[in-house]
């Protein structure tokens, strides 16, 4: 596996494969892998000639310096956890490095990114925006790997693609799970063991919502709700359903998209997670 963080070496790499015709996985991360991460690299594997991973902590998404600095981060683990997956090129630049001169631009990707995190996180997926543009364009991948768990972000980076007209196809992966049904997720490393057990509540939520699922909404929101009540330590910022494409909210009466999610974003122990659950127009779980 070659490692890099300087620009010049990755474009060497992805230019020189443009020309042997090899197709190029991409699956961008910050890092502090888990095995969520580690599938959409597998996934990346079985279809893809090349697979490059980038590990880049990106200042611009994040809208609290406190949960800027105490993002975990593990970069030799991260390194092996990678080569043994059998990644290609690893690109880890400092924000020094990625960012030569502070980014001027932002982005507003409309319905896709104005609710739900985009409410509650200001300038969040502007930054997830800009830092996306400048790996597609540096890297030039045919295909980018997402995880479900960030539900919202892949309906950004797909209206981004849309929009900017970039030549890469987007795949979304299903969500990595606990055997608790903990979703995945590098901030679960902040967590106790207690912690973790609490945050398990969240997808059994999900689940019990789904049971009456997005034909009813609001009796399912309020079945997820009042099991949740009775949970203290579970602080939740938003329970709600949204067609899963574009996130525009679902309501009674509405059709059904071929897609439809709850997404939640709740607090433990002071760390913030986020998960969804995704049915289909038949009331089967997607991921």
């Amino acid at each position: 596996m070659e490692v890099s963080g300087r620009k010049e070496i990755l474009k060497n790499y992805t230019g020189g494969l443009k020309n042997t015709g090899l197709s190029l996985g991409f699956v961008p991360t910050m890092g502090a892998l888990h095995q969520g991460h580690l599938d959409l690299v597998r996934r990346a594997r079985q279809e893809c000639d090349r697979v490059v991973v980038s590990i880049f902590v990106n200042p611009l998404q994040f809208n609290n310096q406190e949960d800027l600095d105490r993002y975990p981060r593990q970069p030799e683990k991260d390194r092996l956890l990678l080569e043994e997956a059998g990644v290609d090129f690893l690109y880890s630049p400092g924000p020094e490095d990625f960012y030569t001169e502070t980014a001027r631009i932002s982005l507003d990707f409309g319905p896709a990114g104005s609710a739900l995190e985009g409410a509650m996180r200001p300038g969040h997926f502007s930054g997830v925006g800009v830092v996306l543009s400048r790996l597609f364009h540096l890297i030039q991948p045919d295909r980018a790997y997402f995880g479900a768990k960030d539900l919202q972000q892949v309906a950004v980076v797909r209206t981004l693609v849309r929009d900017l007209e970039f030549p890469v196809s987007i795949v979304r992966c299903p969500t990595r799970r606990e055997e608790s049904g903990l979703a995945m997720s590098s901030r679960n490393q902040r967590l106790s063991e207690e912690g973790k057990n609490i945050a398990s509540l969240l997808y059994k939520a999900l689940c019990l919502a789904a049971e009456t699922g997005p034909e009813k909404p609001a009796e399912s929101r309020d079945k997820a709700l009042e099991f949740l009540s009775f949970r203290p330590e579970i602080k939740l910022e938003y329970l709600e359903w949204v067609c899963a494409d574009t996130m525009e909210f679902h309501s009674a009466g509405k059709t059904l998209p071929k897609e439809t999610a709850l997404c939640l974003a709740a607090w433990v122990e002071g760390v913030r997670l986020i998960d969804n659950i995704i049915l289909d127009r038949n009331g089967k779980t997607v991921n």
